[in-house]
């Protein structure tokens, strides 16, 4: 991550007086040409100080001249804050939580402040607390201009701050303040404007952090690194960065793991360098990611990609990468594998449809019942609508049941059945001359006077075929002992 100019412009001499110089390196640095008394730099030292008493280095006077050019020093870096983050407008979250210092270390939470359109405080953490002395309760309500002494975002900002909050952007602004006890205090606000359903700002809510020591600065930054690297390396998907020449410049470990190779191996290599993927597979690869570089924008895609011995599943993520200035420099990659996941979702499709197929079967089953009422009688009642697979059914099961229990007489009951057309009167009639051709006469029971007109509209051919009203009584008709003999003969 990039950081501020402002360290360039304040790096150096930041540094000298962080660091500090020899007793006798101040003597004669602070000596001016001229023999007057000078500050670190050389220059005069402002407000007529003097670092001399009796021609001896005065440690008070010396002291007070280094703390009114550190000062001086803060402001410079303030106004400069300032200045290069109108120049920087917007950054992402990830950036934001690399650039910005936090006061209280990497790992805690910073100080937060919310605030309404009108200045009304409404959230205060505890990393605020301890930045400017007041306390949650004391601070939740009242005007943030009462607190610190600072309007940090102006209405022409919070208009201008007009994005999705799922893209989660910051903007970065400096200002003076002041803590509870009067002490003046340099404010970073890295801060996003909160919106209500309709998009009308709700409130502001910011990360604060006071002035920046380049020293503590570098060692936040470095800690924030190392947090998002322990992130990115224990994620379980490939996450890598190429430049715009497509050589890799960083790989995550789940990446450097899956191809059983060291992480620096891929760096300085293309996809086809690095000739860990088939040449199909690596110009499929390449191909994405030019895309993403010829258009700016990510791409999220599912994909198939043959390794030879078989097909390999992906859901993938390929995005621009840009610089501080913004320039497009290269191309990133989250990449999930979804083999295992396609594997499983395949068997338990081929399992549900073979849950299917028997419940189907069982259904078959159970709406085209055969039921033995006695030595050679078969019953089977029809429930439902008959549709030209049911009655295909209908006839083989019983049929079947003719001839595996040697039935001479089948009553078949159409009580429940909810219409008869043309398609059903076919059905019982060829049902009852194929049940005849094996030496079986067919009952035909359940026939409404409603079924019986429609039977006879249809000009359905019932010769042979006995019909009676209600199951009961084709049951009696068929026990009775002389209709028996009867079939016998």
């Amino acid at each position: 991550m990039s950081r501020d100019r402002s360290e360039g412009a304040s790096g150096s001499s930041g540094r000298a007086h962080a660091h500090g110089r020899s007793g006798g390196e101040l003597g004669s640095g602070a000596e001016s040409p001229a023999g007057g008394h000078g500050q670190l730099d050389g220059s005069p030292a402002r407000g007529g100080v003097s670092a001399h008493v009796d021609g001896h280095i005065d440690p008070r006077a010396e002291s007070a001249a280094l703390r009114a050019r550190v000062e001086e020093l803060e402001r410079e870096v303030a106004t400069l804050r300032g200045e290069l983050a109108r120049e920087r407008g917007l950054v992402s979250a990830a950036a934001a939580y690399l650039d910005a210092p936090f006061a209280r270390g990497a790992t805690q939470v910073p100080a937060l402040v919310h605030w309404r359109l009108d200045g009304t405080v409404t959230r205060w953490s505890d990393g605020a607390e301890g930045l400017f002395g007041w306390s949650e309760g004391e601070a939740v309500g009242r005007r943030l201009s009462d607190l610190v002494a600072a309007d940090p975002v102006s209405p022409e900002a919070v208009q201008a701050f007009n994005h999705d909050a799922g893209e989660s952007l910051f903007a970065t602004t400096t200002s003076a303040g002041r803590t509870r006890e009067g002490n003046a205090i340099s404010c970073r606000w890295t801060y996003a404007v909160l919106r209500d359903e309709r998009g009308d700002a709700r409130e502001i809510a910011a990360i604060v952090d006071e002035g920046d020591d380049p020293r503590r600065r570098e060692r936040l930054v470095h800690e924030r690194y190392q947090l998002l690297l322990q992130l990115v390396d224990n994620s379980p998907n490939v996450m890598f960065i190429k430049d715009a020449e497509g050589r890799y410049v960083f790989v995550n470990r789940h990446y450097a793991r899956a191809l059983g190779r060291h992480a620096i191996e891929f760096l300085g290599k293309d996809e086809h360098e690095f000739g860990a993927t088939p040449p199909g597979v690596a110009d499929a690869i390449v191909a994405k990611e030019r895309e993403v570089l010829a258009s700016g924008r990510p791409l999220r895609y599912e994909e198939v990609l043959d390794y030879g011995s078989q097909n390999y599943y992906f859901f993938t993520v390929k995005f621009p990468v840009h610089n501080a200035r913004g320039e497009l420099v290269g191309v990133g990659g989250v990449v999930r594998e979804d083999t295992d996941l396609r594997r499983a979702q395949a068997e338990r499709a081929a399992l549900q449809e073979q849950i299917i197929a028997a419940q189907q079967e069982t259904l078959r089953e159970l709406s085209t019942p055969l039921i033995p009422l006695a030595d050679g009688v078969l019953a089977m009642p029809l429930v439902g609508t008959l549709d030209r697979a049911r009655v295909e059914q209908v006839m083989e099961t019983l049929l079947a049941g003719i001839s595996s229990q040697r039935a001479h007489t089948a009553l078949l009951d159409i009580t429940g059945v909810r219409a008869v057309d043309t398609l059903v009167a076919d059905a019982l009639t060829r049902t009852a001359r194929a049940a005849q051709m094996l030496g079986t006469r067919v009952v035909l029971t359940g026939i409404r006077p409603e079924v019986a007109r429609a039977l006879i509209e249809l000009g359905a051919d019932l010769s042979g075929i006995v019909t009676l009203s209600s199951l009961q009584s084709g049951i009696a008709h068929a026990l009775r002992p002389t209709e028996r003999r009867r079939a016998a003969r």
